[in-house]
């Protein structure tokens, strides 16, 4: 399957609006949470699973029937929702990303803190 960055961003969104120290994500129907609904089902568990790889995600634990328990945001997943937040800073980054040819997690996280730096040097 081919990496959806705006999927990336919009799970990450949900993790930190649904959880909290004391609740943990049963994810089990992308239906039941706004940000996901515009995909299909493969498409959110495919994209918690490159999330928790990257390491944007504590900790994901799989059930026989494709639904998941998803802990928290990791710092670095924090780190990187907080520099592409905004649709502003999000839309340069996937420009930026389009120019050098990669859409791969590392170089967006790349990009989005290269992004904030440059608007604190201006």
């Amino acid at each position: 399957m081919k990496l959806n960055p705006d999927c990336i961003r919009d799970i990450l969104l949900m993790v930190e609006e649904e959880s909290s120290f004391r609740n943990v994500i049963f994810f089990k129907n992308n239906y039941e949470y706004v940000h996901l609904q515009k995909y299909s089902m493969d498409e959110v568990c495919y994209h918690i699973n490159q999330c928790k790889l990257t390491g944007f995600l504590t900790r994901v634990d799989w059930t026989m029937e494709s639904h998941c328990y998803i802990y928290d945001l990791s710092p670095y997943g924090h780190e990187f929702l907080a520099n592409i937040r905004t649709d502003t800073n999000w839309n340069k980054v996937k420009q930026n990303a389009k120019k050098v040819g990669s859409e791969s997690l590392s170089i967006l996280a790349q990009i989005a803190a290269q992004v904030i730096s440059n608007m604190l040097t201006n």
